[in-house]
């Protein structure tokens, strides 16, 4: 089947990733290199980061849950602190490609696990970085926030929803993400993914399956 749809993560593919913020956060505080990934890997659909992606419960829920989940692991960590870090760092070349395909005659999608924290679909913590994640929101012909529907990547409905809103079969789309525990649910469904190691990459892969250059 011909590819007529192109579905995107943000966190991750259009933007950097917020493992990178991670790092540093580590750093700053004297924990150990991933620590905050070790944290979110614990019991991961029910753990604090799973239930706040679900917007089950609040930020201030979450700063506590967060917290106790990362002193178990034997070190202290707020979870405020993790929410101030969230939002990366947008790459101007994939905001190209996305209006590269629109131009093409592409639909395109975006799945999102976010939080109810901060502003906009992009966590962002100003004004400022949210109008600019909003208008890159509003280039996509469908976008699905985890915190807003209650399903969150790696289950299998949300990547399903998404293929309902754009009526498109999961065979004709491809899907980027930054990691492989949600590209497999996409691949599963027939849908090409890719899993995005960079924007470079994403960029070159996409181009491939697409049979088309992108900027």
């Amino acid at each position: 089947m011909t590819c007529s749809t192109v579905i995107f993560d943000f966190g991750g593919v259009i933007t950097s990733s917020p493992f990178e913020a991670f790092n540093q956060l580590e750093d700053e505080r004297g924990l150990p290199h991933d620590f905050v990934r070790r944290v979110n890997a614990a019991d991961p659909d029910n753990n604090a980061w799973a239930k706040f992606e679900r917007a089950e419960i609040d930020a201030a829920a979450f700063d506590t849950l967060f917290a106790n989940e990362a002193r178990a692991l034997g070190h202290a960590l707020e979870g405020e602190a993790v929410l101030a870090v969230l939002a990366g760092a947008v790459r101007p070349a994939m905001v190209a490609a996305l209006d590269t395909l629109k131009a093409e005659g592409f639909a395109i999608g975006c799945i999102t696990n976010n939080v109810p924290s901060g502003h906009g679909a992009g966590m962002a913590r100003s004004f400022a970085k949210a109008e600019e994640v909003a208008a890159i929101m509003a280039r996509f012909d469908h976008v699905i926030e985890s915190s807003k529907v209650g399903v969150r990547k790696p289950d299998p409905r949300i990547y399903e929803m998404m293929c309902e809103a754009l009526g498109v079969a999961p065979a004709a789309c491809i899907y980027l993400d930054d990691l492989g525990i949600n590209c497999k649910p996409a691949a599963q469904l027939g849908m090409h993914a890719i899993k995005v190691t960079s924007g470079e990459q994403a960029l070159a892969d996409l181009s491939a399956a697409l049979g088309m250059p992108l900027p």
